[in-house]
């Protein structure tokens, strides 16, 4: 468990997925290029299993913005989106509607 403090340390936010493509040598990982409203970044995620890079490109996602950088594969993934798990593999938390790139969630 942890406390209502420990939890207003995380910040979600909303990202536009910009690019995405697979990473060599892996049968589940994507390097995807999101726009943060402010700022771009690289997240690296192990969501190539369920989802195809072309079908990626244009969606919102939630993202944790503020985790420290960490290297996958040679790789650095400057965040960590937020995916629900099933028998059949990650399924994308997704804003409702389009929201402005950067939204807090709370």
């Amino acid at each position: 468990m942890i406390t209502i403090d420990d939890f207003k340390k995380i910040e979600l936010k909303t990202a536009k997925i910009l690019e995405a493509e697979r990473v060599e040598r892996s049968d589940k990982l994507i390097k995807l290029k999101v726009d943060l409203g402010q700022e771009q970044r690289q997240i690296i995620a192990g969501i190539g299993s369920i989802y195809t890079p072309e079908i990626l490109i244009g969606k919102q996602i939630v993202v944790v913005a503020n985790l420290e950088p960490r290297k996958l594969m040679g790789l650095e993934s400057q965040g960590m989106l937020l995916a629900a798990s099933d028998e059949m593999g990650p399924v994308l938390v997704i804003p409702e509607s389009e929201v402005e790139p950067g939204s807090e969630c709370r």
